[in-house]
C-alpha cells in the first residue's frame, strides 16, 4: 500500500508534467479527463494565463468585426478575393478586422485591412501541424486552448463575418449564433458570404425552423449575401446605429507596465 509520502510525490510529478505539457497538446490534457488536483490546478492556471495574455494584448484593439473562414484556401480561389474585399470595407468602416490569424481567409480578411490602412489582429493557436500566423497582422496573442480562443473571437466583436470553412468554421458560426440566440451576447449581425458553398446549411436551418427545432425568428439573426456593399450596409444598421460607435478622435490611454499596448490607426 502506497504511504503518504508516495502520494504526494506523485501529485507533484503530475503537476510538473501539466506545466512542461507541449503547447499543442494543451486541449487534449485539458479534455482527458479527471487527473490529480495538482495537475488540475496548474491546468487551471494555464488557462487563466490564456487568458491574461489575450486580455492584455486585445483590451485596446477597439470595436472589431471577426471573420471565420477556412485556413486551406489559396490566394487564387474566389472566395479569398472576397474576403480581402470584406475586410478593406470593414476597415473602412472603422473597425478593426479581427481573425484566427492564419492563412487563407484569415489571412485575406487581415491583409484587405491592412491594404486600405485599416486596424488588422488576430488569436492565432498552438497546434500538432504547425500554423503561423499570417503578416498581416498588426497585433496578435498565440493561445494554446481553442475555448480561449473562441471567447476572445467573441467578446471584442460587433459583428461576425462567416466564410467557406471547414469543422472549425461551423464550430465558430454556430458558437456566435448560440450565444445570440440564447442572450448571452448582444444582438450583433451574423453575415454568410458564400452562399454557393453555405446553400446546403442555410436550407437545413430553414429545415430547423420548419420542425420547430429553432423559431422561425431565428432566422432573421442570419444575413446570406455575397454582396460587400450589402454586408457592410447591414453591419452599419445593426452596429453603428443600435450600439451608438462612433470614431474617436484620441486613443485610450494604455499602461505597458501592465502588459498593455496600444494600437494605432
Amino acid at each position: 500500500m502506497p504511504n503518504k509520502d508516495d502520494s504526494v510525490t506523485e501529485a507533484l510529478a503530475a503537476a510538473n508534467s501539466a506545466l512542461t505539457t507541449p503547447p499543442e497538446c494543451a486541449d487534449e490534457i485539458f479534455l482527458e479527463g479527471p487527473r490529480s488536483r495538482f495537475a488540475e490546478f496548474f491546468t487551471l492556471l494555464r488557462v487563466m494565463r490564456d487568458f491574461l495574455r489575450g486580455f492584455r494584448t486585445l483590451h485596446f484593439v477597439g470595436p472589431c468585426v471577426t471573420v471565420f473562414g477556412s485556413a486551406r484556401i489559396h490566394p487564387e480561389n474566389p472566395h479569398y478575393q472576397l474576403a480581402m474585399k470584406m475586410g478593406a470595407a470593414i476597415a473602412r468602416l472603422g473597425f478593426t478586422v479581427m481573425t484566427g490569424g492564419g492563412p487563407g481567409i484569415m489571412e485575406a480578411a487581415n491583409r484587405g485591412a491592412k491594404d486600405v490602412g485599416g486596424r488588422s489582429v488576430g488569436c492565432t493557436i498552438e497546434l500538432p501541424s504547425e500554423q503561423p500566423a499570417n503578416a498581416y497582422l498588426d497585433r496578435c496573442v498565440r493561445l494554446h486552448y481553442f475555448f480561449v480562443r473562441k471567447a476572445l473571437l467573441v467578446k471584442y466583436s460587433y459583428a461576425f463575418v462567416v466564410m467557406p470553412g471547414g469543422a472549425g468554421t461551423l464550430d465558430e458560426l454556430f458558437e456566435a449564433l448560440t450565444l445570440i440566440q440564447t442572450a448571452k451576447i448582444k444582438n450583433f449581425p451574423i453575415v454568410i458570404m458564400g452562399t454557393d458553398y453555405w446553400k446546403e446549411l442555410i436550407d437545413f436551418m430553414e429545415k430547423m425552423a420548419q420542425r420547430a427545432m429553432i423559431a422561425p425568428s431565428d432566422l432573421s439573426l442570419i444575413y446570406a449575401t455575397d454582396s460587400v456593399e450589402e454586408a457592410i450596409a447591414h453591419i452599419q444598421t445593426k452596429t453603428i446605429e443600435p450600439f451608438g460607435l462612433k470614431r474617436v478622435a484620441h486613443a485610450r490611454r494604455y499602461f505597458p507596465w501592465l502588459g498593455e499596448r496600444g494600437l494605432s490607426r
